[in-house]
């Protein structure tokens, strides 16, 4: 395991070179740069723009800024803001908290509710309990997430006014309540189709008739082999969508005035900020190859015939 872990980690390499050099092109060849955004609505004087360009190297040939980012990327430099003028990592490491809590409550909600909606309903299939969790399933997959959150937020917030509006107030856990339901509920859904898909298939191998056969009861055989096998579909749905919600916070957060890594990047897209995208995207990515690492690894735990190479 040890060298199959090496390994991947050298994969992420040319991985993070590649996805570096698309993010840098892109936010380089779009028209506009942040000297223009820095007079607002009015036009800064073509020699203050010239200066600004300097000092943030933005008059370099795009190849030469390039080969200066990776160089400092090398040495674990993200790079200064533009405007914030304050180190890109440690901007990071004050918003990074707030997002992993939302994510990771999220997911949390999605488990807790979704895998047992689907077991239950994959064990009842065919009955109107069935059809209306799917139902509802679909609607929460098909639903936009910022129509969700502005749905629980007129809601909760101004109708029964029982939650607080949007802001991260000083953490508590009253405010993370809007926030991670409008990011979780779809994945909650999503959750609960791929469970109950897996589960039905499940109940059709001959082992779980060769056990029911025997005698065993419904509980034991749902526990020991319904559910024991569907545990490594259940454990890659729920790492690839911590991956996902991590990226799709940016929603949620611009939403709910949350101060994460995803509202940080909206905010460096609209200022042409281009080290605080980059410095954002780039932990977005490292973190959905970090998950996907951690969950091949937890297969060998899960199911023991799982041998890494």
């Amino acid at each position: 395991m040890f060298a199959y872990t090496v390994r991947r980690l050298l994969q992420f390499i040319p991985t993070i070179v590649a996805i570096t050099l698309i993010i840098f092109l892109l936010l380089n060849v779009l028209p506009g740069n942040a000297a223009l955004m820095a007079g607002g609505k009015n036009r800064l004087p073509d020699d203050v723009m010239e200066k600004l360009k300097e000092r943030w190297g933005l008059n370099k040939p795009i190849h030469v800024r390039y080969l200066l980012y990776m160089k400092d990327l090398a040495q674990g430099d993200l790079g200064t803001s533009f405007f914030a003028r304050e180190k890109v990592s440690q901007m990071l490491a004050s918003r990074l908290w707030p997002t992993l809590k939302l994510a990771c409550t999220a997911l949390l909600i999605a488990c807790l509710l979704g895998i047992p909606l689907g077991f239950y309903s994959a064990l009842r299939q065919g009955t109107w309990v069935d059809t209306v969790t799917m139902v509802g399933a679909v609607s929460g997959v098909s639903m936009p997430q910022f129509w969700l959150g502005l749905l629980l937020m007129f809601l909760f917030s101004v109708q029964f006014k029982l939650l607080p509006t949007f802001g991260y107030g000083e953490g508590a856990a009253v405010n993370l309540i809007l926030p991670s339901l409008t990011l979780g509920v779809g994945y909650m859904a999503l959750l609960a189709r791929t469970t109950r898909a897996a589960v039905v298939e499940i109940l059709t191998q001959d082992y779980v008739r060769t056990a029911r056969a025997k005698g065993l009861t419904k509980i034991w055989v749902n526990r020991k082999h319904v559910f024991r096998n569907t545990l490594v579909l259940l454990l890659t749905s729920a790492g690839l969508q911590f991956g996902s919600l991590i990226g799709e916070t940016v929603v949620v957060e611009t939403l709910f005035s949350w101060p994460g890594i995803g509202s940080l990047l909206v905010n460096s897209i609209f200022y042409r900020d281009t080290p605080v995208t980059q410095g954002c995207i780039l932990v977005i990515i490292i973190g959905f190859l970090v998950i996907n690492l951690v969950v091949d690894l937890l297969y060998g735990v899960i199911d023991p015939r799982i041998k890494y190479q």
